[in-house]
């Protein structure tokens, strides 16, 4: 994918469900539904067509493998926090000028529907929940001090879009010091030409991209080579 010298500097990023977590980012209705927020908003303009490929890569892929990866890491006990993205005022004027029109035209903000996580997915009592008003996490959120306080060094990363705040997070992070997974096919944006490039260039020097099915083998390899340790 990359030339020698790059993949030599690159680094290498392993799962170990002891000190990683599992980061679903923004999959709420406000952009993660057909029914609802941007979806809504296109279809009342006659626009819906627009976002097939979005919505359709999220129904089909970007929920069904995060919610596999859900189900492994609760599985094993492992950690998992939701990251979501709107305001908490309800005049939108906690939001960034770059994203107050977008938040207001979806009716993202807590108390609403859209602001809500998706049901297929939503969090279990005891899943922490971050809100962030920017697009990368660490920007506008206590995420930061919340990793590092659960010893968590590692996040996978899952959700839309691929390109804004999936990559944006995941970039604050391996500024930080963490390890990062993107997940190629629980992620999603506009079209395969943004995903693609997105994936190959987060690849390229920041992070690790793999499968949902290398991702839950690999989790599941570290804890059994947990267990014969203890």
């Amino acid at each position: 994918m990359h030339p020698e010298y790059i993949e030599a500097f690159t680094r290498k990023v392993a799962i170990d469900p002891a000190k990683t977590a599992l980061i679903p980012v923004d999959l709420q209705y406000a952009s993660g539904s057909r029914e609802h927020g941007l979806g809504a908003l296109l279809a009342s303009q006659g626009k819906l067509d627009e976002a097939s490929y979005r919505f359709d890569r999220i129904e089909k892929l970007v929920i069904p493998n995060t919610k596999r990866l859900l189900d492994a890491w609760r599985g094993l006990g492992a950690r998992v926090i939701y990251v979501t993205l709107g305001c908490e005022l309800p005049d939108y004027a906690d939001a960034a000028p770059s994203t107050r029109a977008f938040f207001t035209a979806t009716k993202n903000t807590i108390g609403n529907r859209e602001h809500e996580i998706v049901d297929e997915i939503k969090p279990l009592p005891g899943e922490l929940v971050i809100n962030k008003r920017t697009q990368g996490a660490f920007a506008s959120s206590g995420i930061e001090s919340a990793l590092r306080g659960l010893g968590v060094e590692t996040i996978v990363v899952t959700g839309v879009s691929t390109n804004n705040c999936v990559e944006t997070t995941a970039r604050e992070a391996s500024d930080r010091g963490f390890g990062v997974v993107m997940v190629s096919d629980a992620t999603g944006t506009c079209s395969d030409e943004m995903q693609n490039a997105t994936l190959k260039g987060f690849s390229r020097l920041w992070g690790r991209v793999a499968s949902t099915d290398e991702v839950i083998a690999e989790l599941r390899a570290g804890r059994a080579l947990d267990v014969a340790a203890e």
